[in-house]
């Protein structure tokens, strides 16, 4: 089915990352994209820089007679006991005295500052100073710093502020404790400050006057027909700005901008793509349903024509009525191996029983996830039955070997599908509300149609897996704003279910959240437990090249041991060879560092013997 045409306003340079977009989902719908400029203030700055320096040898004997000889002795006694003469030792007490590591008394006395740069094995060198540039951006709020000026470029779009307020929420950097600054700086990367090796900002001041400079972006308005959502996306380039993205969705809800001035997108128009986008959403639906009736008559012809008492379930799609349909509800479930995906508009106690309940807590003991969505109104609150708090928490409650909830249960809502998918092999669908009898056990008529051909099940279960992914998506950027990590627990485990652990190591990663490797290391254990797929074993690589990051002084350093072990232990048990391959000279290098090994004479050798 082909979506009517309808005049958007894209302008023709956006245009390839309007078709990128789209590409990402076949939910999404770009209605109108627009490039606009805006104000930028540069502010030129000088940061002083101190740095230590390996100490020489005769320095290293000062320091030291200084620190461990009491009394302290004299400048002419030290160069008698080093055979020097006592010129050349008074001039090295001078440079040192001169570094603030000796105090200017008569006998060689070490100040604090030199005690602590002799434990380092070094001495601070005279500062200096470099010119870098601040770079307050009012649009994503943030203050960087870089070596390079802005190039101060005209451009032809259209000026932001013209429809926005872009209130300047950069704070005066003058006003700005040298403490804020370094963390400034130091967040951006230039290599400045790295109090950790020594080398130190200690002073910042501006020198010339702060410039006005431009730079483009680009606003992208976006239907999520998954969603039922009109969404606000602002990119420079390829980058998506996130934090602006938000703002501008904001003032939206609270009517400050209007998108007809903005962007020339009238309600008219947004409307009709609205319309179009989700009867284009219900009749790729129907079309799979469709493909699939076909298949069952099929089917049921050549049961006919070949007069078989039974045909191979493999690769076909046959129809359940009725008593048939519950028993095939359970075989699928009690069979699956690692991924049961269910859409049930209603979930009702009636059908979350007990029996229900052990049959998905033993699925998740062999390593099965479940993520069930719900829902059939179009806003959660418009629901007129809603999930009963108690079954939901039964649900949730269903845990893996390792403590993490196997099921994920979800509001997606807008769908009248009724669906089963298992480990991407097993599709059920028809007209059986799989989790919901409303207390009706009689025969209803009901048909459902069992399939097992690989490209129907793979394009259903792409379909349900992408509505899923939608809300990991969400559930883990509203973790890290608050930098929640029992919230962001639980999006880790739906990547988990969707065989997405890559990922989720990369968000740990991009947004500096590594205290939850643990977790992660729990996620990756409950797929291991089907077998060594290089997806996961990908995984596992990647994550032991994080270990260079983590800091032995982490209060999740035990955590993270146990994980490991538990890890290494599921993939040793499969194939020793995989698990000491993983345990590379580079990664073992980091478990003595992090002191993960069992003793610290382990050999990655004995580490695995020790896992089984």
């Amino acid at each position: 089915m082909f979506r009517a045409f309808s005049a958007k306003p894209i302008e023709p340079q956006l245009q390839k990352w309007v078709d990128e977009i789209e590409a990402q989902s076949s939910g999404l719908t770009v209605l109108a994209a627009r490039q606009f400029c805006y104000s930028v203030y540069q502010i030129p700055v000088e940061v002083t820089i101190s740095e230590p320096r390996k100490f020489n040898v005769l320095e290293e004997f000062v320091l030291r007679a200084g620190i461990e000889l009491d009394p302290p002795p004299t400048e002419d006694e030290l160069a008698t006991v080093l055979g020097l003469d006592s010129v050349f030792v008074r001039n090295i007490t001078a440079n040192l005295r001169a570094l603030q590591t000796l105090e200017s008394t008569p006998t060689i006395a070490v100040t604090p500052q030199g005690r602590q740069f002799y434990q380092q094995g070094s001495v601070p060198q005279p500062p200096t100073k470099v010119q870098i540039y601040a770079i307050a951006d009012p649009l994503v709020g943030n203050l960087t710093f870089q070596f390079d000026s802005l190039n101060d470029i005209i451009f032809n779009q259209l000026d932001l502020a013209n429809f926005v307020t872009l209130e300047n929420r950069i704070p005066d950097i003058s006003s700005l404790p040298l403490t804020e600054l370094q963390q400034f700086i130091q967040a951006s990367g230039l290599g400045l400050h790295a109090p950790e090796s020594g080398k130190a900002i200690a002073a910042c001041c501006v020198v010339t006057p702060t410039q006005t400079l431009w730079r483009t972006m680009s606003l992208f308005v976006i239907f999520d027909g998954l969603e039922d959502k009109l969404r606000l996306q602002v990119r420079r380039g390829k980058q998506i700005l996130e934090e602006a993205s938000r703002w501008l969705e904001e003032l939206k809800v609270e009517g400050k901008i209007r998108l007809d001035a903005l962007c020339d997108l009238s309600d008219d128009i947004i409307a009709k793509e609205r319309a179009a986008t989700l009867n284009q959403k219900n009749a790729e639906v129907e079309a799979r349903l469709e493909k699939i009736r076909q298949q069952a008559l099929e089917t049921a012809r050549i049961q006919r024509q070949q007069l078989q008492d039974l045909i191979p379930e493999t690769g076909t799609a046959i129809q359940l009525r009725d008593g048939e349909i519950h028993q095939a509800f359970f075989d699928v479930l009690d069979r699956a191996q690692y991924q049961i995906l269910i859409y049930s508009p209603w979930v009702s106690e009636a059908v979350v029983d007990n029996e229900l309940l052990q049959l998905l807590q033993k699925a998740a003991d062999r390593g099965v996830w479940i993520l069930i969505g719900h829902g059939i109104a179009r806003k959660q609150e418009d629901e007129d039955r809603p999930i009963p708090l108690e079954v939901e928490a039964k649900l949730r409650a269903i845990e893996t070997p390792e403590g993490l909830s196997a099921v994920q249960i979800y509001w997606l809502g807008n769908s009248h599908a009724k669906e089963i998918i298992v480990d991407g092999k097993v599709h059920l669908c028809g007209s059986h509300n799989w989790l919901s009898y409303r207390g009706d056990w009689l025969p209803r008529g009901e048909t459902v149609y069992k399939v097992t051909i690989p490209t129907q099940v793979q394009e259903a279960r792409k379909f349900l897996a992408q509505r899923f992914q939608v809300r990991a998506q969400k559930l883990w950027d509203a973790a890290m704003l608050t930098r929640n990590p029992a919230q962001a627990e639980v999006p880790l485990c739906i990547w988990g279910a969707l065989g997405m652990e890559e990922i989720a190591l990369h968000q740990l990663e991009q947004h500096h959240f590594l205290e939850l490797l643990p977790v992660w290391l729990r996620v990756v254990c409950q797929g291991l437990r089907l077998d060594l797929t290089p997806r996961l074993l990908n995984a596992v690589a990647a994550a032991l090249s994080l270990l260079a990051e983590v800091s032995e002084q982490e209060p999740y350093i035990k955590e993270l041991k146990a994980g490991w072990y538990q890890v290494m232990r599921a993939i040793a048990k499969r194939d020793r060879n995989t698990a000491l391959t993983l345990l590379n000279d580079r990664a073992w290098s980091q478990f003595i560092r992090l002191g993960m090994t069992h003793t610290p004479k382990d050999s990655p050798e004995e580490f695995i013997l020790r896992c089984p």
